[in-house]
């Protein structure tokens, strides 16, 4: 939680579905009279990853990553200020482990230092989150006209095995999602652990999310 809002994060690998379930998600609570708010991942207005992927300069580099992890802190931050719920795509954490992915960091350096750093904030930083579940499905990343897609179509096995790694490594507890399922029984599924964890229970200007219906 950050201060009065409660803290929700979608996680998994690009391709996963977190984008399309965190606005599912928004639009349920939203409807349930939460004053919710989704937190985007970075990348695609990130002006270091237009540079590589758009115009093919340079690299993911340690300034392109450092950008990157500050702006998923940055947007959490800001967009709690106003909201009961924020929704987020993705943890800092998951960004810590796509860096680690895509970033040489020889022992010493200052790429492995900072690193390092990440990781011990991203395990103080594990508790804000109120619960973090994880999208297991995988779909297909061949989108026509998406450059940001095409760059990272390699990525996916070995991101999901750092991605969970590293969540494991910093103490981001994850809920897997069972796989298979709509956006819409996703959505519902997710509702009905919120609510048995009584999160907001804990939010003291939150309103009471409805109960999951029956079957659920």
């Amino acid at each position: 939680m950050l201060r009065d809002c409660v803290v929700l994060a979608v996680e998994g690998t690009h391709a996963s579905g977190k984008t399309t379930l965190t606005h599912a998600l928004a639009a349920w609570y939203r409807e349930h009279g939460i004053h919710v708010a989704t937190v985007e991942e970075p990348a695609r207005r990130s002006p270091f990853i237009e540079e590589i992927v758009v115009h093919g300069k340079g690299q993911f580099d340690l300034e392109c990553e450092v950008d990157l992890f500050a702006a998923q802190l940055s947007r959490q931050l800001r967009t709690a200020r106003q909201h009961t719920m924020i929704i987020c795509d993705k943890t800092v954490a998951n960004v810590l482990a796509y860096a680690r992915l895509v970033l040489p960091a020889p022992p010493g350096s200052r790429e492995a230092a900072s690193l390092d750093a990440m990781e011990v904030f991203c395990r103080a930083w594990a508790d804000v989150y109120d619960a973090v579940f994880y999208c297991c499905d995988r779909f297909s990343q061949h989108q026509i006209g998406d450059p940001y897609r095409a760059k990272v179509l390699e990525l996916q096995p070995a991101a999901e095995r750092v991605v969970r790694s590293t969540c494991a490594t910093v103490g981001q507890k994850v809920i897997d999602i069972p796989p298979n399922m709509t956006t819409a029984d996703r959505v519902r599924w997710i509702d009905a652990r919120v609510t048995k964890l009584g999160i907001f229970a804990s939010a003291r200007t939150a309103p009471m999310i409805a109960a999951p219906r029956e079957g659920l």
